[in-house]
């Protein structure tokens, strides 16, 4: 059967393509932001497990005792989410309807309420990173390729001022160092977004990009920030359980094979998942 990027993602659900909006939007700021992914009735249970994970861990069964265990495991390939990941970032050899051509690297949960300041430029010039950088964005006339890409899912709504993440677009390509004038907070080139709660906003890691100090009283900023890479490679650290990655669907499973792409062994391909072959 020929290689192709899948259609569905662990659930069935039809995947969603990138505009050709979204498309160069993306290449030209480094960054998008997709608002109102997910719906009440989703959102319900998945920032009550982001909340039992930060908070009473130990009272969640082991299979969802990972940031993506139970109701938050929807998150991995919301439909919307492969659909950016299958244009920007996967490797359509080791893609079939049966896995993804990406991976899953890491992730953290972030719970920030007002007065919280994490204000720490970083990133930026990726165009000219080497490969085992990870950091890397690699263009060709009408086809781009991020290496590592975070995906961050705002469970809370981000007003206007609220201190979302902070983004120098365009400064994945940049030729020039950063000047000093232009990294500090007070510095109009910053960009951020306003979504409400559910939304998704994907950049590539090389980007430059800050957090900041989140300002509002009545809600705190709950977010999931999830990182993607090629399947050859990984850059964070760690890895859900046995026990979490068993409860999920085979597709979904796929994003935790081990990091290699082909050799003499049978398949000889890395398409798959099974005891032996996950990421560690």
């Amino acid at each position: 059967m020929t290689d192709k990027l899948p259609s569905t993602n662990a659930d069935g659900l039809p995947v969603v393509p990138m505009t050709d909006e979204q498309k160069y939007l993306f290449d030209l700021k480094g960054w998008i932001a997709l608002p109102g992914l997910l719906s009440d009735e989703q959102l319900g249970p998945v920032r009550e497990h982001q909340m039992k994970f930060l908070q009473e861990r130990e009272s969640l069964p082991a299979e969802e005792r990972d940031n993506h265990g139970g109701p938050s495991q929807i998150l991995l390939d919301h439909p919307a989410v492969v659909g950016v990941l299958n244009e920007i970032q996967s490797h359509q050899a080791l893609a079939s309807e049966a896995c993804y051509g990406f991976r899953f690297d890491h992730t953290y949960t972030s719970f920030r309420e007002a007065g919280h300041d994490n204000f720490s430029p970083h990133g930026g010039g990726g165009f000219f990173n080497f490969e085992g950088n990870s950091h890397v964005y690699q263009m060709l006339p009408g086809r781009v390729h991020a290496g590592l890409v975070r995906v961050v899912w705002e469970l809370n709504e981000v007003a206007e001022g609220d201190g979302g993440t902070l983004f120098l677009s365009g400064s994945h390509k940049s030729a020039f160092p950063r000047p000093e004038s232009l990294s500090v907070r007070e510095s109009d080139v910053w960009e951020s977004y306003t979504c409400p709660a559910g939304s998704a906003v994907i950049f590539t890691e090389a980007l430059c990009h800050s957090g900041t100090l989140w300002t509002n009283a009545d809600r705190p900023r709950l977010s999931l920030f999830t990182c993607y890479n090629t399947v050859n490679s990984k850059w964070g650290k760690g890895c859900p359980s046995p026990e979490v990655i068993a409860a999920m669907p085979p597709k979904r499973q796929s994003l935790f094979r081990g990091v290699w792409h082909g050799m003499s062994e049978v398949p000889g391909i890395n398409k798959y998942r099974d005891e032996a072959n996950t990421a560690v």
